[in-house]
């Protein structure tokens, strides 16, 4: 009798096994078609919600172009792109979805769920293209018409008007694997306010419209960038803290290479909440029009705890820029900064010259500028360590150009309401570092070559205490009758 009984316990086993539906599923399956004209939207949106309804699963496109508009990505469901498969964005904005929690649209949405994961199957994965050159100009044409208000810039519509590639907002168990992105009209990918995000063997390309930021990590907490390549006509790697009551954290960059017509690798400008605990490790910037690595705390937010280790820069307008300001009328905050064994080449001329969009030409006339640590009277920067650096500079400042000499330090201006660049403060007395209202400075094995006799001083110190230099090596030519280090207190 027992043996009968497992018996019939087997049999119901292995037929629950048979008719237990299968986790991968084809987009053909759904009637998706891949022939680049068909719009797929509310046949891809039905695969989701009817996975998601199922328990969860993967859908799957083979080799082909996929036309659609926005699709919401819902809990325990993969989209998985065999590589040749394509993604192709809607070029008509009224194809498009917004999030409810902050109205701006993507072509991918995932608002509030978790579990969901985006990625590329078969060596280099498959592609996500947003045609965001022909969205954008569509986007302007409809102002045109007067189906759109905006008061357009440059003959170009602002930013709420054009969608993004991606939003994953207040996410959990987030991963993204072995995916390209390519040509957003507005920021490709934007992960904001999620949980436990990992991020690997991504590539963004993607210098078809203005303001391309590559990725933006939103008040996110715990979240992973690893191995990924991101070329793109506005900050590369930008974290953002939109909300005064979160903060981005917890994040961790490693092993990646980016190229911009701004910044690299960049905290801010938006930093209501702030950043904290943050680690930028074994990255690659090249060819970037301003710096290298920026970090800012200009919106009353925090900056606290971060590393930046092992940076390789060339061909870039600046290497390092730190600044505290106050453009929402509070006091903002910056505190225990750390940046050791980085490289850089501070180019000569424009490092992002002959790309499809190039930075803009401001704030001169002014000299290749200098790094910056540039706190507030009211709001220094404090503990901030600079360890085994070399920074390569053109050198050739000349004062018939412009000048600011060591006794007119007043003349550098403040500005804690401007928008932070490191070019804002235009003129400065400095070729290597300018240095201003910090609280607590270790500079160690430090290296600053000028390629061309400067008349400027490598490093001014204005309104610094607490500070320690070792182990400074300036190399300038014909620069041995001036001081490498000038202090102001």
């Amino acid at each position: 009798m027992k043996r009968i009984i497992l018996t019939l316990i087997l049999l119901a086993s292995l037929q629950g096994l048979a008719q237990e539906k299968p986790k991968y599923y084809n987009a053909s399956l759904f009637g998706i078609l891949s022939d680049g004209v068909t719009m797929n939207t509310r046949s891809i949106q039905y695969a989701i919600d009817w996975i998601a309804e199922q328990g969860g699963g993967t859908l799957r496109f083979w080799v082909g172009r996929y036309l659609t508009g926005t699709i919401h990505l819902k809990s325990n469901v993969t989209i998985e792109l065999v590589e040749g498969a394509v993604l192709v964005g809607s070029t008509n904005p009224f194809d498009y979805d917004r999030l409810e929690a902050t109205s701006d649209h993507a072509l991918i949405l995932a608002e509030g769920v978790e579990n969901i994961r985006l990625i590329g199957y078969y060596n280099s994965g498959g592609v996500i293209d947003g045609q965001g050159r022909e969205l954008g100009n569509n986007c302007t044409d409809l102002v045109h018409k007067g189906l759109l208000n905006d008061r357009l810039s440059n003959d170009r519509v602002g930013e709420g008007f054009r969608p993004r590639l991606l939003i994953f907002r207040e996410c959990k168990n987030v991963e993204v694997d072995n995916v390209t992105f390519r040509n957003a009209a507005n920021w490709v990918t934007m992960y904001d306010q999620c949980e436990n995000v990992k991020i690997n063997n991504v590539r963004i390309q993607s210098t078809a419209f203005w303001n391309n930021d590559g990725i933006d990590i939103v008040d996110c907490d715990g979240f992973l960038l690893t191995n990924s390549y991101i070329d793109a006509s506005d900050d590369a790697i930008c974290l953002k803290s939109h909300n005064a009551k979160k903060l981005c954290q917890n994040v961790e960059v490693r092993h990646c290479t980016a190229r911009s017509s701004a910044s690299g690798i960049k905290f801010g400008t938006m930093g209501a909440g702030g950043f904290k605990n943050v680690k930028i490790i074994d990255n690659t910037v090249y060819d970037t029009y301003r710096s290298a690595i920026t970090i800012q705390s200009v919106d009353g937010g925090i900056c606290e705890n971060i590393l930046v280790d092992s940076l390789h820069a060339t061909n870039v307008g600046n290497a390092i820029y730190l600044i505290v300001g106050a453009r929402r009328d509070k006091q903002s905050y910056m505190d225990g900064i750390t940046i050791r064994n980085l490289y850089c080449e501070v180019a000569a001329t424009k490092p992002d010259a002959g790309y499809e969009y190039e930075g803009p030409i401001e704030d001169l006339p002014r000299n290749i500028s200098p790094c910056g640590i540039i706190g507030l009277k009211d709001s220094k920067i404090k503990n901030v360590t600079l360890e085994n650096i070399e920074i390569v500079f053109p050198g050739g400042g000349d004062p018939h150009y412009a000048h600011v000499g060591l006794d007119e330090l007043d003349k550098v201006p403040e500005m804690p309401k401007a928008y932070p660049e490191f070019s804002q403060h235009m003129e400065l007395p400095a070729w290597g570092f300018f240095i201003r209202h910090v609280d607590g400075l270790t500079m160690n094995n430090i290296t600053l070559k000028a390629l061309k006799k400067d008349y400027r001083t490598a490093i001014v110190l204005d309104d610094v205490d607490s500070h320690s230099i070792s182990r400074l090596k300036v190399e300038e030519p014909l620069g041995d009758q001036k001081e490498s280090v000038f202090e102001r207190k």
